[in-house]
């Protein structure tokens, strides 16, 4: 990627924050990058979404495998759920620079805020991710930099300190002032789209890993979706609706077993396990239980295992 123009990298999640950072260098005259990742815990669609509303280039990562590994096993700790932020943070800088030296840029910023998120925007939390990427001093926060210490491009004049700015703290005030300046009309929430934080999806994965350290990708998409219950080693996922129905269906693997009841509307089920006769009755109860077949004694349901040829039973529901 060649260019006359001094170029930097951003994280760019497509929320305000990162937008706004873009826009304090952008201002300065230099070209910005924005790189963004995708696990089967988040996703780039918001900032695919920001980056071509506001005009610059975005490379997608996928960074499962190595994401995965940190998950499992955080250096730095975790939040209130299963979230390392910190490791998190460190393992997304260590690539963008990476992708700093391979595109000839000269650093790399990010839209991160001095106190605005308790684990992972603490002043020491923030040296921490410098220091662990191997990139200490080529990440400079635009939004908080007065307030930080001096970075590699600042000491060496590529970017004016001076026009940077001083936020801390939890308020949007500033943020929100500056996105109305830059004629800012949509973004997302900063709530942030990390599975990882929430509690729901954090039991869910923490069951997972009690039986299987190394699930394949699907098997952690497909903690998504669905009604989960654990049955004698298997896991039995019951679809919510038809968007979840198919998903299910979507993430099927070699070896899982499909089943749903034959001629009345309900649920899908996937059961990922070995699966028995005890297996599956139990699993057509759940099944019919949050279907249109609820009320009935007897229902013929239908099996199989994915791109196999479907198989019959009659489930009767048991007395009392």
């Amino acid at each position: 990627m060649k260019s006359d123009r001094l170029r930097a990298i951003a994280l760019f999640s497509g929320g305000l924050d990162s937008i706004l950072a873009v826009k304090l260098i952008e201002d300065q005259g230099i070209e910005v990058i924005g790189v963004t990742f995708v696990t089967p815990f988040f996703s780039a669609k918001a900032a695919e979404k920001s980056a071509k509303e506001i005009g610059i280039p975005l490379i997608i990562k996928d960074i499962t495998e190595e994401h995965f590994e940190v998950v499992k096993s955080p250096k730095r700790g975790r939040g209130k759920n299963m979230n390392p932020c910190i490791d998190c943070h460190s393992l997304m800088v260590k690539v963008a620079g990476e992708l700093m030296e391979e595109t000839g840029a000269s650093f790399i910023i990010s839209g991160e805020v001095l106190g605005e998120r308790p684990m992972s925007q603490r002043r020491d939390a923030l040296k921490l991710v410098e220091k662990d990427s191997g990139f200490e001093g080529y990440l400079l926060r635009p939004l908080s930099a007065k307030l930080l210490d001096e970075t590699i491009p600042e000491r060496e004049g590529l970017v004016d300190r001076e026009r940077l700015l001083g936020i801390s703290g939890r308020s949007r005030r500033v943020q929100l002032e500056l996105a109305e300046k830059y004629g800012l009309k949509e973004f997302p929430a900063p709530a942030g789209g990390c599975l990882l934080t929430d509690i729901g999806f954090s039991n869910k994965l923490k069951e997972l890993l009690k039986r299987n350290e190394n699930p394949s990708r699907k098997s952690l998409e497909v903690l998504r979706f669905g009604r989960h219950f654990w049955l004698d080693g298997a896991l039995v996922i019951v679809g919510r609706d038809q968007n979840e129905n198919d998903n299910l269906l979507k993430l099927a693997e070699e070896g899982d077993t499909i089943l749903f009841a034959k001629d009345f509307p309900g649920p899908l089920t996937l059961i990922k396990g070995e699966v028995g006769d005890d297996i599956l009755k139990k699993a057509a109860e759940l099944t019919t239980r949050y279907g249109k077949a609820k009320e009935l004694g007897e229902v013929e349901m239908v099996y199989r295992k994915p791109w196999q040829e479907p198989k019959t039973f009659t489930f009767r529901k048991p007395k009392g």
